[in-house]
């Protein structure tokens, strides 16, 4: 990512220009002529040097760092929005969102309840089941029995065999690999994160094979990609995944959609959904 000098300098100075004194909690003189902040206002509020923050302005300073950058999200007041756009003008990313944990926002559950015709699941980053309709309780069984620091897609794959009966034996190598290499962008993602680490830790500990896939050092963020399935009832099905992104930073909603000319797995698991929904209120615990 390289810095986009003459972009970065016109967004701060704009960005200056729309404070006023009063904004930031200063006194405004009675012979103030400049629109906005003074540069070195918001050099002063920044904790930086008037003659710096000029030379930002002019496009002439060499590349911000993140702790310049950190700054100057403060003093000019600017929007979670405005300070992506001014880390990604500075050629830096932006730092991760905020993280939602288990909460489940109602415009969340709302869609889970809407989207009743496929599977929907929503997933933490690190792979916790955090709820999931009618249709996946079809698909994956109900979680509702297994522990809630259990519910983990990765930890329950490479320590309970029976896991991976539900999906076809020659995908089981590949559906590790991105597994892991999916946890291992996460955990880069979240920093010293002390869930993270824990999960990690554990994982190594209880399977070697997580542990040599852990030290291949692979990363791979999962996004769309199909799922072979061996239900116990429809046998082997097929479902393409779609990986969306939510508000939150660290939760993911999984839809399963059947590939052209495979709707028929999803007739039969709408008959076999209200079999699980008495699980359907402890998924969302």
């Amino acid at each position: 990512m390289g810095i986009h000098r003459d972009d970065l300098a016109d967004f701060l100075r704009r960005s200056r220009e729309r404070l006023t004194p009063r904004d930031v909690g200063l006194v405004e003189g009675p012979r103030r002529r400049t629109p906005g902040l003074r540069r070195e206002e918001v050099a002063a509020l920044a904790g930086m040097s008037a003659d710096y923050y000029m030379r930002l302005e002019q496009a002439r300073s060499p590349q911000p760092s993140v702790q310049v950058l950190s700054a100057l999200t403060h003093a000019l007041r600017l929007t979670a929005d405005e300070r992506d756009h001014l880390y990604l003008l500075a050629g830096h990313r932006p730092p991760e969102g905020a993280r939602a944990g288990e909460y489940l926002r109602p415009g969340m559950l709302y869609l889970l309840d809407r989207l009743d015709g496929v599977p929907v699941q929503v997933l933490s980053d690190l792979g916790d089941v955090l709820a999931q309709n009618d249709m996946a309780q079809a698909l994956f069984g109900c979680v509702c029995t297994v522990a809630q620091e259990d519910r983990n897609i990765v930890l329950r794959w490479f320590t309970e065999p029976d896991v991976r009966n539900h999906f076809a034996a020659e995908e089981h190598d590949e559906h590790s690999r991105q597994l892991v290499a999916d946890l291992r962008a996460a955990v880069a993602r979240r920093g010293d994160d002390a869930a993270a680490r824990a999960l990690v830790t554990r994982l190594r500990a209880a399977s070697a094979e997580f542990a040599t896939l852990w030290d291949r050092h692979e990363v791979a963020v999962r996004r769309s990609h199909p799922y072979r399935l061996m239900h116990p009832e429809l046998g082997r099905i097929e479902f393409d995944c779609e990986v969306l992104a939510t508000p939150a930073a660290d939760q993911r909603l999984r839809v399963f959609t059947p590939p052209p000319g495979g709707s028929e797995a999803l007739d039969t698991l709408r008959v076999l959904g209200p079999q699980h929904r008495h699980g359907t209120a402890a998924t969302r615990t």
